[in-house]
């Protein structure tokens, strides 16, 4: 067995899974219902605040992935500069998260799947089916991880691409549509913005679950050729991405569907012709547009589930290699790839799946609402760390200058991301609270994530006697 992890991701690999892990149902699906709910210009804000929070946090991620780049990431950063305890916490929940996240991809698939085929009882053989294709591009290498997410990710691009400019093209008059479309759709009713502040925070949770994902280049950092120039060159791209990808394509649907169409409050993954994207196309007279997105959608769930088993599957591995999971899980096959935590990682994934298929799904329920909140805390892991990594390089006396890759806007940047985070995660369900009576139900069921977190961080905490580590005592050596 080999010792280290292959360096086997190109700078085109890094670009399309940062890519690839903010595009996905989140924008293709969902993105309609925000403009229904919060109106053409309360959407637009809301995804271009939340665009501005991600920018923040992966150039936060992209400083100290390109200074220490390893498959530990959040984990390893929240170890050496918050305190061990922390980082124990945030790989074991990130680990969960995502395999967690590929059961839920296994049920999607089936869901799009059922646009051409109706296998009734046996729909499970198509996410048996999906998870042997994933499980085979994780197992084999990780170029083969990466090629395959590289074109996952090119196929979305390509879609939200022409879809902006098939868009553009019916905006400016040189394509008719059923409908006139322009700004005249943000004049009726109640728009631009409706609902007020209060739809603006539902709108802010939805939009921020879409942009989770992004994250994913830092865990991808320990495995690219030279991390030094390629992740630096990656998170620079970060801010036009988000611009072209989000701000354009929901300014494209608010612009040529009024907020108060009906389709944009269904953003079912089994029907699929109420994706706003279906919709814009079918407005241009492109009638097989239904039929295309849903395979672009399956793409989607597909990339996901490749994405969610290689991150969990390194996480684990990261925390077996730092003392914090069994050690059989760092043992690493001749093509440096962690197969025992892979194989782990996939029995997991499909517990959590078979869950979905029984009558009563409580069990299922409670997995993925469990879930929920930690992509958020990841998050919050980032600014906290990077916060925290800056201000004791430089109370170490280092040369902020002499820093491979370093975030603009500090601090003020891992200061707004956190803040605006926090807020996110701790109103995601803030309306259970206003009413006569709560419904401490679903109170729990959105919650759960946090007292999870907290329980495993101040549990290893007690039995490990770990510190807040303090700037002068902070681990600034690089691994190699």
């Amino acid at each position: 067995m080999k010792n280290k992890l292959k360096r086997d991701l190109k700078a085109r690999h890094l670009t399309m899974i940062a890519i690839g892990g903010s595009i996905g149902t989140g924008l293709f699906v969902a993105s309609g219902a925000t403009v229904a709910q919060a109106g053409p210009g309360g959407a637009l804000l809301s995804y271009a605040i939340i665009g501005i929070m991600v920018y923040f946090l992966m150039t936060s991620l992209g400083e100290l992935a390109a200074y220490l780049p390893v498959s530990g990431t959040f984990a390893t950063y929240g170890a050496r500069y918050v305190d061990e305890a922390f980082g124990f916490a945030i790989g074991w929940n990130y680990w969960y998260n995502w395999a967690i996240t590929v059961a839920v991809d296994l049920v999607a698939a089936q869901l799009v799947i059922s646009y051409w085929f109706d296998a009734g009882s046996y729909s499970w053989l198509w996410s048996l089916l999906f998870l042997t294709i994933i499980f085979g591009l994780n197992y084999i290498s990780v170029k083969g991880f990466g090629e395959a997410e590289f074109w996952f990710s090119l196929i979305k691009v390509v879609t939200v691409v022409i879809f902006i400019a098939v868009g553009l093209l019916m905006i400016i008059g040189i394509l008719r549509g059923g409908e006139s479309a322009g700004w005249q759709n943000w004049q009726i009713g109640e728009a631009p913005f409706v609902g007020g502040f209060a739809s603006m925070i539902g709108v802010a949770m939805v939009v921020g679950f879409s942009f989770q994902g992004t994250e994913l280049i830092g865990i991808a950092a320990g495995e690219s050729r030279d991390p030094e120039k390629n992740i630096p060159k990656a998170m620079r791209q970060v801010f036009w991405r988000i611009l072209l990808f989000y701000i354009f394509a929901i300014l494209v649907i608010s612009l040529i569907i009024p907020y108060t169409d009906p389709n944009l409050l269904r953003n079912d993954e089994s029907d699929i012709s109420v994706s706003p994207f279906t919709l814009v196309f079918q407005h241009a007279g492109l009638l097989s547009a239904a039929a295309i997105m849903n395979a672009v959608i399956l793409t989607s769930v597909l990339s996901a589930g490749n994405s969610g088993l290689y991150a969990s599957t390194r996480m684990l591995y990261a925390l077996a290699r730092e003392g914090k999971a069994p050690k059989i899980f760092a043992q690493l096959s001749s093509s440096g790839v962690p197969r025992i935590a892979l194989v782990a990682t996939t029995f997991v994934a499909m517990l959590c799946f078979l869950t979905s298929m029984f009558k009563d799904q409580q069990v299922y329920l409670w997995l993925l609402n469990m879930s929920g909140m930690t992509g958020f805390i990841a998050w919050l892991g980032i600014a906290i760390s990077h916060y925290r990594f800056r201000k004791g390089y430089i109370a170490q006396g280092n040369d902020v200058s002499k820093l491979p890759y370093r975030s603009s806007c500090f601090p003020f940047g891992p200061i707004f991301a956190f803040v605006l985070c926090l807020t996110i995660t701790l109103g995601q369900n803030y309306e259970a609270f206003l009413q006569d009576t709560i419904d401490w139900n679903g109170v729990i069921a959105t919650y759960i994530g946090l007292p999870l977190f907290f329980v495993i961080m101040f549990g290893y905490k007690i039995v490990k006697k770990t510190k807040w580590v303090k700037y002068r005592d902070m681990d600034f050596s690089r691994m190699k």
